[in-house]
Order: structure tokens, then sequence, then C-alpha cells
């Protein structure tokens, strides 16, 4: 499946059918631009979330931050993204930094990541003899 259509899908389940979701990838330096005019943080950052009005937003992501973070978190980039998304729009429907925002991260992530068959076409598999990760590419259905 696509990731624009993976991106539909969950947006229509947390957002609802009728919201319009645009989606921006910007690089470092428009990310920190935007990130200090409406954030008052002179960083680029991995996700921003715009509600523009009533049924409309917008997600802006940032990839080069993207990849930086899910090496540190020993993801891949594909899944980090798709968590980041899930949690723009779960800003995007109102919910704050919180205990309950983590859950509601956690229940679609695992359900999308389990619908889709993983965010991306490949499977990390831990070589135990030699402490390293090893790449599979996932057998096309």
């Amino acid at each position: 499946m696509r990731f624009a259509n993976k991106i539909e899908s969950i947006k229509n389940e947390i957002l609802g059918i009728d919201y319009s979701l645009s989606v921006a990838f910007v690089d470092v330096h428009k990310s920190r631009e935007i990130n200090k005019k409406y954030r008052k943080k002179n960083r680029a950052t991995n996700v921003l979330s715009f509600s523009l009005r009533q049924g409309f937003g917008e997600l802006v992501l940032c990839p080069n931050v993207i990849k930086i973070e899910a090496e540190n978190f020993n993801k891949t980039y594909s899944e980090w993204l798709g968590q980041l998304v899930i949690h723009g729009m779960l800003h995007l429907k109102g919910m704050k930094h919180s205990s309950t925002m983590e859950v509601a991260e956690n229940f679609y992530w695992e359900k999308y990541d389990k619908e889709h068959n993983g965010w991306n076409r490949r499977r990390v598999l831990v070589d135990e003899g030699h402490s390293r990760r090893v790449h599979k590419r996932r057998k096309k259905s």
C-alpha cells in the first residue's frame, strides 16, 4: 500500500472522512523557520500540526530530522514517519501531550502497522552472533 493511501486511511479514522488534510515535506531550514515563527523555538523539528479552520489542517514534516531521530530510536525511517503522522493527526484532533495521547498513539500505531503489514518493505532481524541488524526484504504479495 502506498504511503498516501496509508495516510488517508489513518486520517479517516482519526480525523474523519470529511476532514481535509494536506501534508508538506520541508527541508531543515524551512522547518526551523516555521517552528521559530509559530512556536518560538529556533530549531528544526520533525512534525508540526496546523489546524487551519474547522475540518481543515496541515502536517509539516521534515525528512532530514525524521531520518536522524529514526536512527537514534533504532527505528526505520518509515516506522518513525508513520508514528509522527499519527502524532500530528492527534494534535489536529485537539489532543495535547499526555499519557492519554500516548495511549492513542500506541493504539493507532499497532492497528495500522498490523493492517498494512508494516510501514516499509523490509524487516530487521537481529544477528545474535554478530550483534548487528540484518535487513531482509519482505516478499511481495
